[in-house]
C-alpha cells in the first residue's frame, strides 16, 4: 500500500485526536507517522508480539494494534501515542479507518491483484518492471507456479490452500478458474524438484484431509523475473493436460518431467494423424489383442530385456519371442530393435494423444 497514503492519514487523525498517530510494516518499521521524526524507527518485537498473539501491544509509550485479522500474519499495524485506556480506543477506531481505506486501495493495487494480471498476460511487459516498483517486489527471485486442480472451488478450498502459506508478502493465491487455485511461490535459490514435489505432496494432503477432495497438482518451472509467471503458469496447465493422457494415475505432474509426452501435445493433429499411418502402413495397431498390448507394455518397463520380461509375465522365453514375432508380423517392426522399439513406443503415445483429442479431454 502506498506510504503516501498512510501519511496523510496519519496527519488528519493527529489533527483530530491531539495524539501522534503511525504506521510500522511487517518488518517493525515505521513507514508513516504523524511526528516525521520517527519514521525509520524499528519495532521488530511488537510485530512478533502481536503475530503471536493478536492483541495489542504497549512498548515505549506507545499501543500498538496489528491491522490484520487474529491469526493471520500482519502486514501493516497502526500505533498511537500513550499507553492509557483512551489510548487502546483510539488505536481501535485508527484500526478501522485504516482498513477500510486499505481495502479500497488493494482492490486496485494489491500485490496478489498484480500477480494475476501478470499471470494472465493483462500486464504490458513495460508496465512490470515500474509497478513492481512500485509494489516493492524483490528482483531476481525465484518463484514458481503450483495449479491445484479440484472439480469445485469454494470459498473453504481457497481458506485451507491460503492457511499453508500464511506469508502474504512473498506467497500468492489466486483462483484461476471454478475448478483451478493458483499458487505463486517463492522458493529457495537452490531449490530442485524434490522439494518442489514435497510442496505439492503437502498441499495434497492437506486438500485430501481437511476438505475429503481429490486434487491433481502441475507444477511449472522456477522462473526468476515476474514477467515470466505467466510462462510458468501455462506450464503448470501443460502438466496437468499432459500427465492425464500420459500418466493418468499421477497425482503430481513436474512439467520438467514430462518428457516425450510434452513434445507430443505441441504436434498438430494432422501431423499426428500422418505419423501413425506412416508406422503403422502394414496393419494397424487396432489388431493387437489385449494380451499382445500388455506384453508390449512389460518389455518396454523391463528395458527390452526378453529374459527379464518373460520372468515377469511368468511365460516361456520362446512364447515372449513367439508374441514379439507376432507383432512384426502385423506392424512390420521389431521390438527387439532399439530403433522399432522407439518408433513403436512414440506411436502408441501419439494414438492415446489423439483418442484422448477425440473425447473431448485436452
Amino acid at each position: 500500500m502506498s506510504r503516501r497514503l498512510f501519511q496523510n492519514l496519519a496527519l488528519q487523525m493527529k489533527e483530530a485526536v491531539g495524539r501522534n498517530i503511525g504506521v510500522v510494516d511487517c518488518d517493525g518499521t515505521v513507514i508513516s507517522c504523524s511526528d516525521l521524526k520517527r519514521i525509520g524507527e524499528t519495532f521488530e518485537s511488537a510485530v512478533e508480539e502481536m503475530n503471536q498473539t493478536g492483541e495489542p501491544v504497549l512498548l515505549d509509550g506507545l499501543t500498538f494494534r496489528s491491522l490484520a485479522a487474529r491469526g493471520v500474519r500482519l502486514e501493516y499495524a497502526v500505533f498511537i501515542e500513550g499507553t492509557d485506556e483512551e489510548a487502546l480506543k483510539l488505536s481501535a477506531m485508527a484500526v478501522v479507518s485504516l482498513n477500510g481505506v486499505k481495502q479500497f486501495y488493494d482492490e486496485k493495487y494489491d500485490k496478489t491483484t498484480f500477480i494475476k494480471n501478470i499471470m494472465l498476460d493483462n500486464v504490458l511487459p513495460g508496465d512490470i518492471y515500474i509497478k513492481s516498483k512500485e509494489l516493492h517486489f524483490g528482483g531476481d527471485v525465484p518463484r514458481v507456479v503450483f495449479l491445484v486442480r479440484i472439480e469445485k472451488l469454494d470459498v473453504a478450498t481457497n481458506d485451507v490452500i491460503s492457511g499453508l502459506f500464511p506469508d502474504k508478502q512473498k506467497d500468492f493465491i489466486i483462483s484461476v478458474n471454478e475448478s483451478d487455485v493458483a499458487i505463486v511461490k517463492e522458493v529457495k535459490p537452490n531449490c530442485d524438484i524434490k522439494e518442489l514435489r514435497k510442496i505439492a505432496k503437502g498441499i495434497e494432503d492437506t486438500v485430501n484431509s481437511e476438505l475429503y477432495l481429490k486434487c491433481v497438482i502441475g507444477i511449472g518451472t522456477i522462473v526468476s523475473q515476474l514477467k515470466d509467471l505467466s510462462r510458468s503458469l501455462k506450464e503448470a496447465q501443460v502438466a496437468i493436460e499432459v500427465g492425464h493422457v500420459f500418466e493418468a494415475e499421477k497425482t503430481i505432474i513436474n512439467y520438467e518431467n514430462l518428457g516425450i509426452g510434452r513434445l507430443i501435445y505441441q504436434l498438430p493433429t494432422t501431423m499426428c494423424q500422418m505419423f501413425l499411418s506412416e508406422v503403422f502402413k502394414k496393419g494397424s495397431v487396432d489388431s493387437l489383442g489385449q494380451e499382445t498390448m500388455m506384453t508390449i507394455q512389460k518389455f518396454f518397463e523391463n528395458n527390452l530385456n526378453v529374459s527379464e520380461t518373460s520372468r515377469k509375465l511368468f511365460v516361456h522365453r520362446n512364447t515372449l519371442v513367439y508374441r514379439l514375432e507376432k507383432i512384426k508380423k502385423i506392424t512390420g517392426l521389431d521390438l527387439r530393435e532399439f530403433d522399432h522399439a522407439i518408433v513403436f513406443k512414440v506411436a502408441l503415445m501419439v494414438k492415446k494423444y489423439l483418442e484422448s483429442k477425440e473425447e473431448g479431454e485436452i
